[in-house]
């Protein structure tokens, strides 16, 4: 234990680097080695074939969509774990892959290993696999766990959460990987669902979101909901056939639309309270992760900008001393509509 506590101390004296950024779109960065990330999204967003990009990028260390990957030449091999589908669907989603990256679909792709983990009932052994594959494959550098819902029993579980997310956490940290996992949102809002939600929003690099775009349901639109880089402009894709294969295009005719971009500090009280009342609902309270992304979705619709984490920070403790949030001890947060300007 002692020699775990000395391992632990940060000195001053300490020379740290950033991280090789492996993942970005644009110039904000989604992935670094050494760190996890979320995609999230509800049903039938598309959320398997943005993944699909993701990955396509990441095997021609190139540009796909607006994703553009760049590993080390001794990170370039790529885990990806498919936890839902069928063995006919994980080859349909690996033929995607590699039509997007170019790659010829007749003979197995040098840097991409495809694990289905659908038929074994037990989360525990799931978890197992891909701990295994992780630590037994030489020169991975990102890992795909497509479903990670199903690496626990209960997702309203805070200690089955808790114990997943520190899995992810040693493991890239240990081997120095980057991991995206893949989880639903609720139904109902657009939250992650669960406290494993709760527990990735609080501990990721970057969660991104997609979602079908109200005005046109052919199209499917990939904003960041948390970020620690600076904010990318959010980007759209429609499915098209190629070769007999579905595949994600690039939606050139999609536009941001801002009819004003104003610091939260200049927005009224109406406008806070309007704000606030979407990030709530009908929740009484909500935990720290939570209240994050719904801060950074409801407050981008009243102001323009997307916030990142640290400005999402600011915005909380800027609510907190207005009286229009209060804390109310153990991470939980409530919304004082009482409060007057």
């Amino acid at each position: 234990m002692e020699e775990v506590w000395k391992r632990s101390l940060i000195r001053v004296t300490d020379e740290f680097t950033l991280p090789p950024v492996v993942l970005r779109v644009d110039d904000a960065i989604i992935g670094t080695l050494g760190n996890f990330s979320v995609l999230t999204g509800k049903a039938k967003a598309k959320k398997t074939f943005n993944v699909c990009a993701l990955v396509a990028a990441a095997l021609i260390n190139g540009q796909v969509l607006e994703y553009r990957a760049s590993f080390p030449e001794t990170k370039r091999n790529i885990l990806y774990f498919d936890t839902e589908q069928s063995p006919y669907h994980c080859q349909l989603v690996m033929q995607r892959i590699l039509h997007l990256a170019g790659l010829p679909l007749d003979r197995e792709p040098e840097h991409l290993h495809f694990s289905h983990l659908r038929a074994i009932a037990e989360p525990e052994i799931r978890r197992a696999i891909i701990r295994y594959a992780i630590y037994h494959t030489p020169d991975v550098g990102l890992v795909i766990i497509d479903g990670i819902r199903d690496l626990m029993h209960d997702i309203n579980s805070s200690t089955e959460a808790t114990k997943l997310v520190g899995d992810l956490m040693q493991w890239t940290d240990e081997q120095n990987i980057h991991i995206q996992t893949v989880l639903h949102l609720n139904k109902g809002d657009d939250n992650a669902r669960g406290h494993i939600g709760t527990e990735l929003n609080n501990k990721a690099e970057s969660v991104l979101l997609i979602a079908r775009d109200n005005a046109d349901a052919d199209r499917s639109i990939i904003s960041p909901a948390i970020i620690r880089s600076k904010a990318f402009q959010p980007f759209a894709f429609r499915l098209s056939e190629d070769e007999g294969i579905c595949l994600p295009k690039l939606d050139s005719d999609y536009t941001v639309l801002h009819p004003r971009v104003v610091a939260y500090q200049e927005l009224t009280y109406e406008e806070h309270s309007k704000a606030l009342r979407e990030v709530f609902g009908q929740d009484t309270e909500l935990g720290y992760g939570d209240l994050l992304v719904r801060l950074s979705s409801a407050y981008s619709a009243e102001s323009g900008p997307t916030y990142r984490q640290t400005k999402l920070k600011e915005l909380l403790r800027f609510l907190l001393r207005k009286g229009m949030i209060i804390k109310e001890g153990r991470g939980r947060y409530r919304f004082n509509s009482d409060q007057h300007h």
